[in-house]
């Protein structure tokens, strides 16, 4: 019996070790301890749970701590990432976005379920529930005065190019109408407060704008996510005709490359640090006071750079001690963040963002901001 368990746990690393098991197959995590020993799949731990909840789809074991017989370990062998996921998921449309493990609970455990519960993406031209190119539907709304959620009819066309919201269900007119291409769309569950909390942020006159939402129902939140992104895509294919699929899948919602709270001081450089939360939505530095604050982040060929700590003699109070300065070709912004690591990581998205290049549109933004100051 011992040789045999012997035998089993050294043909189990070898399938371990091959390279296209060398990342989570669901969230691309490296270095997965987990299998599913009815799909065949080494996922990670974080996974693992998700898949633990849909039993009767797959049954989970660690690889480091649990037994695997040689039934198992041979059905892992001929099975593996690779060819789980040409089945699974053979046919993604380009817009569907497939989550990392950086992100949230709701966007990886609806991924992991469209996948192998609902197979989704197992045979070409289904019909998928965000890809009609429009959706109509009630989601719960935070009120910009009160903070209170409550229901709200929303309802988002292709044909129309835009994503429109109701304060009753049988209103005919919108209370906001928002272009389609001019939106972004994030899950936010900790500044929401819900698992399945969603921020959709918006231009109105080249300023920002945010509705907070949510769904009880993990699926129809990522649905409505999904469906923006689907119409979206077919959106700007019509805008730019020659842009390739990837092209425009990179100008789909994007994941807000920092947030956090940091101290900023005024113009004037002589009054209190305050605390706020700030949000950098790749060029526009966001923090949230009435109304939302913004600073335009350009490039550095445009006069735009980041220095770590303050200018020397600052006058304003502030009780967080690790500074940054933005450098714009109008004025400088001081901020202090609470730990070294904030401020390094602060830098780090900040130089990130200043070392691309500015698109046409960048620079009218840019133009309206300086107008605006």
């Amino acid at each position: 019996m011992a040789g045999g368990n012997e035998r089993s746990m050294k043909a189990l690393k070898e399938v371990w070790k091959r390279e296209e098991n060398s990342l989570c197959a669901d969230c691309g995590k490296p270095d997965p301890d987990w299998a599913s020993s009815t799909l065949g799949v080494f996922i990670c731990l974080s996974c693992s749970g998700i898949h633990r909840n849909i039993p009767s789809i797959s049954k989970v074991k660690s690889l480091k701590m649990d037994h695997w017989d040689d039934a198992q370990v041979q059905f892992l062998a001929k099975h593996g990432n690779a060819m789980t996921k040409a089945t699974y998921e053979a046919h993604i449309p380009i817009y569907y976005y497939q989550p990392t493990y950086n992100d949230c609970q709701v966007l990886r455990e609806q991924w992991i379920r469209a996948k192998y519960e609902r197979k989704e993406f197992t045979e070409p031209g289904k019909h998928l529930p965000y890809s009609d190119g429009v959706k109509e539907g009630m989601l719960w709304k935070r009120g910009r005065d009160s903070g209170q959620f409550l229901p709200r009819k929303f309802l988002l066309s292709e044909r129309e190019g835009c994503l429109k919201y109701f304060t009753k269900q049988d209103a005919k007119e919108p209370k906001i109408n928002v272009k389609i291409d001019v939106i972004n769309a994030t899950f936010q569950p900790g500044k929401i407060g819900n698992p399945n909390g969603l921020q959709i942020t918006y231009l109105k006159d080249n300023k920002t704008r945010n509705i907070f939402v949510y769904h009880e129902s993990g699926k129809e939140v990522v649905d409505w996510f999904n469906a923006i992104r689907s119409v979206q895509f077919h959106y700007l294919k019509v805008a730019f005709p020659i842009a390739s699929d990837n092209e425009i899948k990179n100008r789909l919602t994007r994941n807000f490359l920092k947030e956090g709270y940091m101290e900023k001081t005024g113009p004037k450089q002589r009054e209190a640090f305050k605390k706020r939360w700030f949000t950098l939505d790749h060029r526009r530095l966001m923090y949230f006071k009435d109304p939302l604050g913004e600073v335009f982040v350009g490039s550095r060929e445009n006069g735009y750079s980041v220095q770590k700590g303050l200018p020397s003699g600052t006058q304003g109070n502030f009780s967080w001690h690790y500074g940054i300065t933005i450098v714009t070709p109008d004025r400088e912004y001081l901020f202090t963040c609470e730990t070294e690591t904030d401020q390094l990581e602060w830098i780090a998205a900040f130089t990130s963002v200043i070392n691309q290049a500015m698109t046409p549109q960048e620079y009218a933004i840019e133009a309206y901001f300086k107008f605006k100051s």
